[in-house]
């Protein structure tokens, strides 16, 4: 089995999150449960975790011994991680499987990687 990343881009930015009816942000969070749970019943399930917004970030650069540490993130982009899956899958089909079931869950893109492998020591 290969890991893979399952990193969520939401379709949604902070402000329409912000302004999104408790009811329809519950739709999402119901949707995202069940995903959670056919994942954890297939034995993929790895972690998942979500983030606060990117505004919340830090970025952290250290180069030649200077530390330089900012607020915010690092990439100026209007697509910001907002949450992942760490799944075992046996090859990139059913990651992407996994990853196409995930986007319908959580309203975004889903972008897939694997990890890479650990050499043999």
């Amino acid at each position: 089995m290969t890991q893979y990343l399952l990193s969520v881009y939401p379709k949604y930015d902070e402000t329409a999150i912000s302004n999104m009816s408790p009811e329809d942000m519950q739709k999402i969070f119901d949707a995202v449960d069940v995903f959670n749970a056919e994942v954890k019943d297939a034995g993929a399930w790895v972690f998942a975790g979500g983030l606060h917004p990117a505004s919340t970030a830090t970025t952290v650069r250290s180069e030649d011994g200077k530390v330089t540490v900012t607020d915010g993130p690092y990439a100026e982009t209007k697509e910001q991680i907002g949450g992942f899956w760490i799944i075992d899958a046996p090859d990139l089909d059913a990651a992407l499987d996994w990853a196409t079931k995930g986007s319908a869950a959580c309203a975004g893109a889903v972008e897939v990687r694997p990890f890479q492998d650990v050499p043999a020591e």
